[in-house]
């Protein structure tokens, strides 16, 4: 990544490059343009489950945000993944938010991002504090229960009888932007609502709005959704093995032609155009080594010409398929790589996911049937055998009148 960009319109375009919806525009144009100084902002992640592909997303922004000199915050938020229907003690936390940081530098890493910039900052280290703990009373004098759930609907897991905690979570959220004192806050579009509940609520309590930046949220693999860190079928994680991402890539949903509802397409859009042009500095490259019978093997110089060949269904699905899963694991290597050779690491994801503990169930004993010494049915025998015995007693007792 080249050096930093100091003209305040070449850093805003970078700045809100490839995102969704800015909201609050004009505060990141005056902090660039008349107080001339850098963008201050954070990226909030919840250690849930394990990081997938779809981080890719936005480490690319980071990127952008560090190019265009922004100082830039990377918040591990343990509690928000506590209060997240208690997906895990918090004890099991500490040990996520360890490997989301291990992973979210070695993503950048792997696409040549210098990280010595980042602040990385823990939830619990300022979340516990009397001051903070004094604003949530406050902001929850102002925000209604029906505001709270709709805030967090889109991220909170939503289920029938839900806890007070998925209430507490966007009001934390919102929070945040202020104890992390910070011009913007970045998020995927599915963070809107809160970012909404923030900008209506934060100025009641006398702080500041601020600017919100979203980028779009990778589809899943299968067919509808999101690509979720709590769906095991819906992603790829990044330290995935090789075999394992060209099977997950070859049962995705990839319709002929179909270029609408297509998470493939859609993960060479937001995540392998982003960081092929972060490593070359501009431009567009995506190979398919298809079979010679099929045509052969094939090069793309822009996502249009891939996204138009597949249209026409002049690219199948297998060959699509075949291209994304290389690419995904040429992707994922050093982050592999980086794993494999540090023990912190794998530490870290080892007490942070350790495997389920499947109780066992105590066989019952079953009765065992001893049967009887006659060899038919006991019922069907008891009724057969009783005459035979009352006739049986009847002759012994006229035997024993007559020899009298």
């Amino acid at each position: 990544m080249s050096g930093v960009l100091t003209d305040p319109q070449e850093q805003y375009d970078l700045i809100t490059k490839n995102l969704q919806e800015v909201l609050n525009p004009q505060i990141i144009k005056d902090v660039l343009e008349k107080e001339k100084r850098p963008l201050k902002l954070y990226w909030g992640t919840a250690p849930t489950g394990r990081p997938h592909c779809g981080y890719f997303v936005p480490m690319t922004k980071l990127a952008h945000f560090l190019k265009a000199g922004c100082e830039v915050k990377v918040l591990l938020a343990d509690l928000h993944a506590y209060l997240d229907n208690m997906k895990a003690p918090l004890e099991v936390v500490a040990y996520r938010a360890k490997y989301y940081e291990f992973v979210i530098k070695a993503i950048l890493r792997s696409i040549n991002v210098p990280i010595e910039k980042l602040t990385f900052v823990t939830g619990s280290s300022y979340q516990l504090t009397p001051e903070y703990t004094m604003d949530i009373f406050r902001i929850s004098n102002s925000v209604s229960q029906n505001d709270a759930k709709r805030a967090g609907a889109d991220v909170v897991k939503q289920v029938a009888n839900p806890l007070l905690s998925g209430l507490i979570y966007p009001l934390m959220q919102a929070l945040d932007e202020e104890h992390l004192k910070v011009d913007a806050q970045f998020g995927g579009v599915d963070q809107r609502k809160i970012f909404v509940l923030a900008e209506e609520n934060l100025q009641s309590l006398g702080y500041k709005k601020r600017a919100h930046l979203m980028n779009p949220m990778v589809p899943g693999l299968a067919q509808g959704g999101k690509m979720s860190a709590s769906d095991p079928n819906s992603k790829v994680d990044v330290i995935e093995e090789p075999k394992s991402v060209k099977k997950k890539i070859n049962t995705a949903f990839c319709a002929p032609g179909n270029v609408e509802e297509n998470g493939l397409l859609s993960f060479v859009e937001y995540v392998l155009a982003p960081i092929y042009e972060l490593k070359h500095g501009s431009g567009f490259q995506f190979h398919i080594d298809r079979p010679e019978k099929y045509g052969g093997p094939v090069d793309y110089s822009s996502f249009e010409e891939l996204k138009q060949a597949f249209k026409d269904e002049k690219l199948a699905p297998p060959d699509l398929k075949s291209g994304v899963a290389d690419a995904i694991n040429e992707l994922l290597l050093p982050i592999r790589e980086e794993f494999a050779n540090n023990k912190e690491f794998q530490e870290a994801e080892a007490k942070g996911y350790p495997p389920p503990i499947i109780e066992k169930k105590k066989k019952e004993k079953k009765v065992k049937n001893k049967g009887t010494r006659y060899p038919v049915d006991s019922t069907a025998n008891k009724t057969a055998v009783e005459p035979d015995v009352q006739s049986t007693t009847e002759s012994l007792e006229n035997t024993t009148l007559e020899s009298k």
